[in-house]
């Protein structure tokens, strides 16, 4: 298995299991929140497909998928708007009319994504993508680090949907 492979398998797990969370969800549902402050699944989908977005373009030098994808959501952000630090009221304006939109646009950064790890090699891994840490950031830690995030807020979706669903 290559460097490239690997990353590609860690990416599509991420697409997995975001299709898994908001299959078949009714509108309510994507926007439900298990309290007041918490994380509803479209915010949570939403934000770790803008993080995946985001920093891997950023990484590659490209433009994200969200300059066109985002007209789409309608939502009330600037276009940087990756959903770091929103506040609970933010969280609430992520709504969606299907979890079919969430598939959709992180379909389109999945393939986005895949066709920029395709190429990538051991030595690419070592690559600075980010000068502004200290340790400077490379190419290996990044992608890690978009991983490792992502997945953990897609469990939280799914980890959501499995308490909606219980609660029928």
């Amino acid at each position: 298995m290559t460097s490239a492979d690997l990353l590609t398998d860690a990416f599509g797990r991420i697409r997995e299991t975001v299709h898994e969370a908001v299959e078949g969800l009714t509108a309510s549902q994507l926007a439900a929140r298990l309290d007041d402050d918490a994380n509803s699944i479209a915010w949570l989908c939403w934000h770790l497909t803008r993080v995946q977005d985001d920093h891997v373009a950023g990484a590659f030098g490209v433009p994200q998928v969200w300059i066109e994808a985002g007209k789409r959501f309608e939502l009330p952000f600037a276009p940087s708007d990756i959903g770091y630090g929103h506040s609970s009221r933010q969280v609430s304006q992520v709504t969606v009319s299907s979890g079919d939109v969430l598939s959709w646009y992180q379909d389109l950064v999945h393939e986005q994504t895949v066709q920029l790890v395709a190429g990538v090699t051991d030595a690419d891994l070592w690559r600075v993508v980010d000068g502004a840490w200290d340790p400077p950031v490379t190419l290996g830690v990044r992608l890690v680090s978009v991983i490792s995030d992502c997945l953990q807020h897609a469990g939280q979706a799914a980890f959501i949907r499995g308490i909606l669903l219980r609660k029928g």
